[in-house]
C-alpha cells in the first residue's frame, strides 16, 4: 500500500511532517489545506480524534488499513502495553529499519527502494517492506546498489535510531535490539489508536 495523493496536502491535513518538503511548507502554512483551512474547527468528537491518529500513525509508516488491522491484533497478543507492542512491530518492519538506519530520507522512498530489490538481509536480498526484522538482523545495500547517489546523499548525513548500529564503510546497519518507546521518534498519541480498534 502507497499513499496516494500529494504527500504535503496529506501532511498538512493530518498536521506532521512526513517529507523534507513538507517540513519547510508546512512552517510557512501550518493550517490544513484547503479553502476553509484556517477558519476555526467545531468541537472535535472523540471517534475523530482516535481516527485522526490512527491515520497519523498509518501515515508515518506508510501501512494499508489490512496491514495496521493485522498488527494491532498481533500487538494484543503480546504481554505488556498494546500500544507500544504495536510500535515496536511497525518498528521492526525492513522499510522502517532502512528509514531509521539512514539510507532513506521518507518512508516512501525506503518502501520503494526495498520493493526494487536494493537491499539484503542477512545476506539474503529481500523486497519485502513488510518484512519483520529480529534483533541480530543485518541490512545491507546490494554490491550494485552500493555506490548510487540516492543512498550515498542520505548517508551522509544519516543518524541512526539508538536501538541499530551503523556501519557507513560496509553499507550496512545491524538490529541491536527492540526499541522502547521513547527511542521511536513517531508523533502519535498510541492509547487513542489502541482505543479506536478496541471499540
Amino acid at each position: 500500500m502507497n499513499l496516494r495523493g500529494p504527500k504535503v496536502r496529506i501532511a498538512r491535513q493530518l498536521g506532521i511532517p512526513l517529507t523534507p518538503k513538507a517540513t519547510r511548507v508546512m512552517e510557512r502554512r501550518p493550517e490544513p489545506p484547503g479553502q476553509h483551512g484556517a477558519t476555526p474547527r467545531r468541537k472535535i468528537s472523540e471517534y475523530k480524534k482516535q481516527l485522526v491518529e490512527k491515520q497519523r500513525l498509518r501515515a508515518q509508516y506508510n501501512v494499508s488499513e489490512r496491514q495496521l488491522q493485522n498488527t494491532f491484533a498481533e500487538a494484543t497478543r503480546k504481554e505488556g502495553h498494546t500500544g507500544v507492542a504495536l510500535l515496536q512491530l511497525l518498528e521492526m518492519r525492513l522499510d522502517a529499519v532502512v528509514l531509521r538506519a539512514g539510507f532513506a530520507r521518507t518512508i516512501f522512498a525506503a518502501r520503494q527502494a526495498v520493493s526494487h530489490g536494493h537491499f539484503t538481509v542477512n545476506g539474503k536480498r529481500s523486497t519485502i517492506p513488510s518484512q519483520r526484522l529480529q534483533p541480530g538482523d543485518v541490512v545491507a545495500l546490494t554490491e550494485k546498489s552500493r555506490e548510487l547517489a540516492a543512498f550515498l546523499g542520505p548517508l551522509e548525513h544519516a543518524r541512526p535510531a539508538p536501538h541499530l548500529s551503523l556501519d557507513r564503510d560496509k553499507r550496512s546497519a545491524r538490529v541491536n535490539e527492540i526499541p522502547e518507546r521513547d527511542q521511536i521518534p513517531v508523533i502519535c498519541e498510541i492509547s487513542l489508536v489502541v482505543e479506536y480498534y478496541s471499540r
